[in-house]
């Protein structure tokens, strides 16, 4: 049994990104464990106001429970920084807020974000991650992968992930859309990347590349035997 990690910028970012293979990393014993970082909402606005979208934050943040809860994870820690405005948060906020947690629970494998998503949330978490990641003789992350997310790793110019680690998703990705489908707002219309049409034709593109069904792609960042 391992200790599985992890860290994005929004809610859905954890189903979009990972979903499938959180689903299969819990049925096989492991424990999983979700860290969102950011209120994921505020950024329809003009100007930042919590107070305005207080509700809606605190409904945004029971989805993502109900949603992880779906594919097996064990807890959801969120924080509230400002949605698509980490650049204007010092980036050692967003690293003490992940060692953190991260101490707490003494993880054996991390996913995470690209670091090149168009998105500078994402960008932003993926620099947090490796810098509270540090390969010292302390830390226990033996293994640390970054995913895609749809209409923001794939929307950057010039396109550039290339993956090298697949999981096989075939049996899981039913429940990475039942997980999805709880997040009411971030759902398009085909043909958007983040319909379920979408979704499922990217499961398939993964999968059709290692020769199996559906399957999620990954960088890796370090694995340490």
């Amino acid at each position: 049994m391992k200790k599985v990690f992890v860290i994005v910028a929004h809610p859905d970012d954890e189903i979009l990104g990972c979903g499938g293979t959180i689903a299969r990393l819990a049925a096989e014993d492991n424990k999983v464990f979700t860290l969102i970082l950011g209120e994921g909402i505020t950024s329809r606005d003009e100007k930042r106001d919590v107070r305005k979208r207080d509700k809606e934050i605190r409904r945004l943040k029971k989805q993502a429970i109900r949603a992880n809860k779906i594919i097996g994870v064990e807890k959801v820690f969120t924080h509230d920084f400002p949605d698509n405005r980490f650049d204007v948060v010092p980036l050692l906020d967003i690293v003490k807020v992940i060692e953190k947690i991260k101490c707490q629970l003494a993880p054996d494998i991390i996913f995470t974000h690209y670091e090149k998503d168009l998105n500078v949330d994402h960008q932003l978490t993926y620099r947090a991650v490796i810098t509270a990641t540090r390969p010292l003789a302390s830390e226990t992350a033996g293994e640390v992968y970054s995913f895609e997310i749809p209409s923001s790793t794939e929307w950057n110019y010039p396109l550039n992930f290339y993956p090298d680690v697949f999981f096989d998703t075939t049996n899981f990705l039913k429940l990475k859309l039942q997980a999805i489908r709880r997040y009411k707002l971030e759902i398009q219309q085909p043909v958007h990347p983040r319909s379920f049409e979408g979704i499922k034709l990217n499961a398939q593109y993964w999968g059709m590349k290692i020769g199996v069904k559906y399957a999620e792609a990954f960088k890796c960042i370090r694995i340490i035997k």
